[in-house]
């Protein structure tokens, strides 16, 4: 396919075969991201124990704020970028690319510093106690020097997606998983190096793979060009940039501030070993997210480009195709937890102990999971239509206005299962405000008046 023709199909094939084209590899690609996340928790868990988990888990808060700044820049810019490509504005485009590009090396540069400097410091104000402190440095300080892999890998990963070619995106995920999949027992076991193996194994997936985009970029496969003249800041991209990216940086965020205040009320009101059990059951809630998270990223660049190319009644059949796939999913993920909690933690480990702790607190925080795929899709939605403050709200709801203060408060009345009731009861606050503001933008998202008028209004919060 040309260049050209691998956005401009976004605007011209058949929305139900579009949205299938670009979500299956977004989800399969990311389907597997997450089984290497979840092969790093079983390796860990039978070559190092409970306590070897608990560590990593404690050391996530810390990636997830490497994450947050790259979800920033890549989120950020795939939205502009979409727009610029509808807009049939491809130059702009490229510079956007240029300027997300020296933002990750300037962070690569502070995270490789921070991994000689304050690592320690973190992890101890982190939550992490003397019994696995240990784990969690030697899993942190390898990741922390391969930020930039990660950071590229991450970011270009929306860029792609945004010019239409999830096929590719989906390779660039696909790849490191495997490789960290075949180097995890390797490093672990074969040279006994334990839970810093599984960090070893996960830079060199990544640095792998950002070998694999940068070549992508530099031989013109892309709708996109990598120049060095478009590397020099520009603060009106920036700006546009980042006010579109904070939502997806405020989530990534408040995601690292949710899974302190969890570790801390945890080994408050329990001990390090429901540390692990939580670093478990959180590989099987990205698990199933996972899905709904590949149609939400099948229908951005859709959205994206339909808006900037004026073409409404495409957007409206996307939004509404879209949340009809994520409730299913949802739904059917709910049943599977609810029904059938153990099989997924005996997965994990042979640990009977561990094994009844995770089912009791899975059953508690997956009660209103059928509620999650709508969260998930309207936030997204807001992003790619570059409407930052909706956005915003939407990624703030759930973890910061809702889950935080629940997990601090409801211990206090309800011990350690206090922690898990937190999670049903901020989905189903956090689902009801997403109904809310897409009630309020239904002319944007279902009604055919937009069309008449020939604007699309938002009724709250336009950027």
């Amino acid at each position: 396919m040309s260049q050209k023709g691998q956005s401009e199909r976004l605007g011209t094939e058949p929305i139900p075969q579009l949205l299938k084209n670009l979500s299956i590899p977004a989800m399969v690609g990311m389907f597997v991201m997450a089984l290497y996340n979840i092969v790093d928790t079983i390796f860990i868990s039978y070559g190092v124990g409970i306590d070897g988990v608990a560590g990593v888990t404690i050391a996530f808060p810390i990636m997830m704020i490497i994450m947050a700044v790259s979800a920033a820049m890549g989120i950020g810019g795939a939205s502009v970028i979409s727009r610029r490509l509808g807009e049939r504005r491809e130059q702009e485009a490229n510079k956007v690319f240029g300027n997300m590009i020296t933002m990750i090396l300037i962070m690569s540069v502070l995270g490789f510093i921070a991994a000689f400097t304050v690592l320690e410091p973190l992890l101890v104000l982190f939550g992490a106690t003397p019994n696995i402190l240990g784990h969690a440095i030697d899993y942190m300080f390898p990741i922390m020097l391969g930020t930039f892999f990660f950071s590229f890998a991450f970011a270009t990963n929306n860029i792609i997606r945004s010019e239409g070619n999830a096929k590719f995106a989906m390779m660039a995920m696909i790849i490191p998983a495997v490789i960290n999949i075949i180097l995890d027992p390797i490093f672990i076991f074969g040279f006994n190096m334990g839970v810093q193996g599984a960090a070893f194994a996960t830079v060199i997936s990544q640095a792998s793979v950002t070998v694999v985009i940068l070549r992508y970029f530099l031989t013109g496969k892309s709708s996109l060009q990598l120049r060095l003249s478009d590397l020099k800041l520009d603060f009106i991209i920036l700006k546009e940039v980042v006010g579109v990216g904070l939502p997806a940086f405020v989530q990534q965020a408040a995601g690292s501030v949710m899974m302190i205040a969890l570790n801390t009320m945890l080994i408050r009101f329990g001990s390090d070993f429901y540390v692990g059990v939580f670093g478990i059951v959180q590989r099987i809630i990205m698990f199933t997210m996972m899905p709904m998270i590949g149609v939400m990223q099948g229908m951005q660049p859709i959205v994206g480009y339909n808006y900037g190319a004026k073409q409404f009644v495409r957007l409206r059949e996307t939004v509404s195709l879209g949340l009809k796939v994520v409730t299913t999913i949802s739904i059917i993920m709910f049943i599977l937890l609810m029904s059938f909690p153990q099989w997924f933690m005996m997965i994990f480990t042979s640990d009977q102990a561990v094994i009844n702790a995770g089912v009791a607190s899975m059953r508690i925080m997956f009660a209103a999971a059928f509620l999650i795929g709508i969260q998930i899709v309207s936030g997204g939605l807001y992003q790619a239509l570059g409407k930052a403050k909706q956005a915003m709200i939407l990624s703030l709801s759930r973890q910061v206005l809702f889950l935080i203060p629940l997990v601090l408060i409801l211990p206090h009345f309800f011990g350690l299962n206090g922690v898990f009731l937190a999670f049903p009861i901020a989905d189903i606050f956090s689902f009801t405000l997403a109904v809310i503001l897409l009630y309020r933008d239904r002319a944007t998202f279902f009604l055919k008046k937009a069309d008449e008028q020939g604007h699309m209004p938002i009724s709250s919060g336009t950027s």
